[in-house]
């Protein structure tokens, strides 16, 4: 089973149906506790003395076969799935760093994932420096004696920048620290980045993996290729106080980073995906390769026909031939550039406004990758909390509009977006 090819896992990795009463489709293991064999059995699941199912906010069977597809597909050895995607990023932060810890970050950023680094962890004394991705020197430029961490998203949220992930990934490894990447828009199907020298890949589930709009989630892929014991990461190699001691480099070797972010990423922060959304993302997960595909394809379509528009100033779509990142999309994302295009107007601010309140198809919402079109105004929402600098750092113009381009007829889009460019 270990030489399967992606697709076919997506569809048959961690379920094995003898082992589920013969079931085809994944059960829902709807319990939030287990019944141990006996009072031995219980002391060597807590002591860490084998692995088994304790409390569903630490593991169920359920998420724990959704956990090994998502390894599969993206190439790693263990996977760890949140209540959200957020949930996922602060728990893999919160884990691997301690106060007075430093951390290099793409300035290109969902809006709630700049918060987090820029607000919310340095009061926890953990910092963050920005800088632009365009220009890789900038990451080792930013490197400081305390930084633990480079974090990117493969294809920036709503700047759909491409980063050159192998480059970037020289840089972490120069300096003895991981690269953990955001790989939400891309999806596995289109980019895998452990394989340009990723350790630790994010995606948040309720977008395209999910696919439908109904569940949110997270994950956390370790690639497994990360020395913790190169002396930056004491976490590892002393004895830890919340397990009698427990080494996680010497007793778990490459697992030591997922088995720790599942020990005190979900047993302290508690940020648990539910069993049935879990069962839902599955379903998501099996059909990612055909919608991911014509996503792509639709987006490209339709981002070529929004240059031919008289209102709009500019479009960006990494598969548009003139596009800046044209060329690092055709070495990370030769099979598709995912389904996100943003468009300016010449209207500006308002414009772009009204367009949202006046389109009937595309949903005002905040969300991507669902089958069903979605736009929104990033500068007054999804970015609002943001300055102005900082907005147009992440590439969020006044005249912004981010759509989310779904698997409706495309005449029917264009017509919408002709309606909505008029009003």
């Amino acid at each position: 089973m270990s030489d399967l090819k992606q697709k076919t896992n997506a569809l048959h990795a961690g379920h094995d149906t003898k082992l589920t009463g013969g079931t085809r489709a994944v059960p829902i293991y709807q319990t939030s506790s287990y019944v141990f064999n006996n009072t031995e059995h219980a002391a060597n699941l807590f002591g860490l003395k084998e692995f088994g199912f304790i409390y569903t906010r630490l593991n169920n069977p359920t998420n724990d076969i959704l956990e090994k597809r998502l390894a599969a597909v993206e190439g790693g050895v263990g996977a760890a799935v949140f209540a959200s995607g957020s949930s996922a990023i602060s728990s893999t932060f919160l884990t691997l760093l301690k106060a007075g810890d430093h951390i290099v970050s793409s300035n290109s950023l969902y809006g709630g994932t700049f918060n987090l680094l820029n607000v919310t962890l340095p009061r926890f004394g953990i910092n963050t420096s920005f800088v632009d991705p365009d220009d890789v020197s900038t990451f080792q430029a930013a490197i400081q004696e305390n930084t633990r961490a480079i974090f990117i998203e493969s294809l920036g949220n709503p700047k759909l920048d491409v980063l050159d992930i192998e480059a970037i990934a020289n840089v972490a490894k120069a300096n003895n620290i991981p690269l953990i990447v955001d790989n939400t828009v891309a999806t596995p199907t289109l980019l895998n980045p452990i394989k340009y020298g990723a350790n630790i890949v994010i995606h948040s589930l309720t977008k395209y993996i999910g696919g439908q709009g109904t569940s949110l989630g997270g994950a956390v892929i370790d690639a497994g290729n990360f020395d913790w014991t190169n002396g930056k990461f004491p976490e590892f190699t002393e004895p830890s106080k919340g397990y009698h001691g427990l080494k996680y480099a010497e007793a778990l070797g490459e697992i030591a980073f997922i088995v720790k972010l599942r020990l005190e990423g979900l047993r302290d922060f508690g940020g648990a995906l539910s069993p049935y959304n879990a069962f839902q993302i599955i379903q998501g997960l099996e059909t990612l390769d055909l919608r991911i595909k014509q996503h792509s394809k639709n987006a490209l379509e339709f981002a070529t026909w929004l240059t031919e528009q008289d209102e709009v100033d500019w479009v960006k779509y990494p598969g548009l031939a003139g596009d800046k990142y044209n060329d690092l999309a055709k070495k990370y994302l030769p099979d598709g550039q995912s389904g996100i295009v943003t468009v300016g107007l010449k209207g500006g601010y308002e414009a772009a406004q009204k367009l949202a309140d006046n389109a009937k198809i595309f949903s005002l919402l905040a969300n991507i990758g669902d089958t069903k079109s979605l736009l929104i105004h990033p500068a007054s929402t999804t970015h609002q909390q943001l300055s102005l600098e900082d907005q147009l750092s992440a590439g969020v113009r006044p005249e912004l509009i981010r759509l989310s381009i779904g698997l409706e007829d495309l005449e029917d889009l264009k017509n919408d977006f002709k309606q909505a460019l008029k009003a």
